[in-house]
């Protein structure tokens, strides 16, 4: 008589979470816990991060009489724009913000343009020295500026460009092309040479290719470096203190140091001017954020 061998066992149903995705009902905690803990750190950070701006901008709608009264005020119960109207009333804080505007704009353009002239020589043509010119460009980001200090001023004084915007634009246009260079020839490395060798076939010149062809191909590129040589030459104020004495000729950053006396701070102008100042960067960072973001992936990754 033949046996009938026994069926293997079932293998043991495995029971799904709740919502069917196999994830155990303890490491579904464990995660959210561990979402709950990273957003309370973020949020802890973005307060801290925040809270210095609230505290300006609110001692900026205080009163003049209330800036330094105890207790402590952390929302104005009489809000003021006087410490406004003192800055453009009191001071000559116009001529200080369209003293700014040149020098940054024009240093900005400048130094964006000569950058681009360079990240492409440095880009595309090979010579010997070309290591030794991206050091030498990244070993002055190193360098602080108070080292040179004594003879840039020896110099421009034996130039005649001390207390002059010409001056100070030359001066901030040098500080910003090492930097400028450094950051746009990694965005040229990352467009194909094909494209400008074939606007060469086609007839341009190799300058001709730059502007025609990869200029319109970099433009997020060139808007992320001009935006960080304007916010840079636009709060740098070492070397505006020390280069720039009178009145016509002094910057934003130089006359908010004008707000420190030696017996007095006055906390209610210093911070309406600081937010004057801050508007600028800000409008221009939210306007143009979706080309700075475009310009920095572009340049991060080479394909």
């Amino acid at each position: 008589m033949t046996s009938i061998a026994p069926a293997p066992a079932a293998a043991p149903v495995r029971v799904a979470g709740p919502a069917g995705s196999g994830i155990r009902p303890s490491s579904r905690r464990r995660l959210t816990l561990t979402g709950t803990m990273r957003f309370a750190l973020l949020a802890v950070w973005l307060l801290i991060t925040l809270f210095p701006l609230y505290w300006i901008a609110l001692t900026s709608f205080k009163s003049p009489a209330t800036v330094n009264a105890f207790p402590i005020e952390y929302w104005p119960s009489e809000p003021s724009v006087q410490n406004y109207l003192n800055l453009f009333a009191a001071n000559d804080f116009g001529v200080f913000l369209m003293n700014s505007a040149i020098v940054s704009l024009t240093a900005g353009f400048v130094a964006t343009l000569i950058a681009l002239l360079s990240a492409f020589v440095l880009s595309r043509f090979e010579f010997r020295s070309k290591g030794a010119v991206l050091i030498a460009f990244l070993l002055t980001q190193m360098i602080p500026a108070f080292i040179a200090l004594g003879p840039l001023y020896s110099m421009m004084s034996n130039l005649g460009l001390v207390d002059t915007k010409f001056g100070l634009i030359l001066i901030y246009i040098a500080v910003c092309i090492p930097f400028s260079t450094v950051m746009l020839r990694g965005f040229f490395e990352n467009v194909p040479a094909a494209l400008e060798e074939a606007a060469m076939i086609d007839g341009c010149s190799r300058l001709g290719a730059l502007f025609r062809v990869l200029v319109p191909v970099m433009t997020p590129g060139i808007i992320a470096a001009f935006i960080f040589n304007f916010v840079n030459c636009w709060n740098e104020l070492f070397l505006s203190v020390v280069l720039m004495h009178s009145t016509e000729n002094r910057t934003v950053p130089a006359a908010l140091n004008g707000f420190i006396s030696t017996f007095n701070v006055d906390w209610g102008s210093m911070s309406a001017a600081a937010v004057v100042t801050i508007l600028p960067t800000m409008l221009m960072f939210a306007l143009a954020s979706k080309w700075i973001v475009q310009g920095l992936t572009a340049g991060a990754v080479k394909e």
